[in-house]
């Protein structure tokens, strides 16, 4: 029996590098919030305790997955003797700044855990999740949030649901290179976040963008062409950008005026993991 379980992207309201780590990673200060793009994942449960992918990701050997690396080590760690075949349907795209391949990994984390009975609370499964990437947690924390350190360390916040009109450049931003970049700044002040409406007097940024920009003209592009409507924000590393309205009319208005060649999509921002509420109640 096949279960479909939802996995939203999340867009980073603004992203903020405070600092280094002896061990090179970046500390980090952001907040982000989930939005209605969502991909499914599709579990089937197997007695044999084989982890099997019936829809692998273009060019993407599965045991690269991050599925199945979260399927992998949650067997590893529980010692369950189950198995499942996952698959995908992708809508969000990869490489774009929205977590797609994280959220993937937290929702099989969520799901089996369900589904195979470990029992694990939240708090374990984010721990694992970071094992798989920094962003992993997130999703697992299940709404929106504050976070800080390596991005681990996370605060609940309530986000105003507005409606956001999201470029999609057609780039792939490699992560690596934007932060290994010798002009990125790293030394925002830090700021103290008891609540989000405070955090939105400060001059919102993302430190990220600049060097996203300077690397990749299609990004530059995309923040040109949505600051004719407001404030142009990219999301992670980028290569996605988002522009914020208060409903979806005047976002649809402002979509009809990008050109052609560059995908765009009106989506609504939620504070809640659709996930989370289904897993309180299961």
């Amino acid at each position: 029996m096949h279960h479909i379980f939802p996995s939203p992207a999340k867009i980073n309201l603004f992203l903020h590098v405070t600092g280094r780590r002896d061990d090179g990673y970046h500390l980090l200060q952001t907040a982000f919030t989930f939005i209605d793009l969502i991909d499914e994942v599709k579990i089937n449960v197997r007695e044999d305790g084989q982890l099997l992918s019936s829809q692998p990701l273009d060019g993407i050997p599965f045991e690269n997955d991050l599925c199945y690396k979260a399927a992998l080590l949650l067997k590893t760690y529980t010692g369950s003797t189950l198995g499942a075949d996952i698959a995908v349907n992708k809508n969000i795209p990869m490489g774009g700044g929205l977590g797609g391949g994280s959220s993937n990994a937290a929702t099989v984390l969520i799901a089996l855990n369900l589904l195979w009975n470990t029992n694990l609370d939240n708090e374990t499964l984010q721990r694992l999740g970071l094992q798989l990437g920094a962003d992993v947690p997130i999703f697992i924390f299940g709404h929106s949030a504050f976070a800080e350190g390596i991005g681990e360390k996370l605060q609940k916040i309530e986000v105003p649901e507005k409606y956001y009109l999201l470029a999609m450049p057609q780039v792939n931003v490699p992560t690596v290179e934007i932060f290994k970049d010798p002009l990125l700044t790293r030394d925002t002040p830090t700021i103290i976040m008891p609540d989000f409406r405070e955090c939105t007097q400060q001059s919102l940024k993302n430190d990220l963008q600049p060097i996203a920009c300077k690397q990749f003209k299609e990004v530059a592009e995309a923040v040109e062409l949505l600051s004719q409507f407001g404030k142009a924000i990219m999301t992670g590393s980028g290569a996605c950008v988002f522009v914020e309205f208060d409903d979806q009319q005047t976002a649809e208005s402002a979509k009809k005026i990008l050109p052609k060649h560059l995908p765009s999509k009106v989506v609504r921002g939620y504070n809640s993991h659709p996930l989370h509420s289904m897993a309180k109640t299961a």
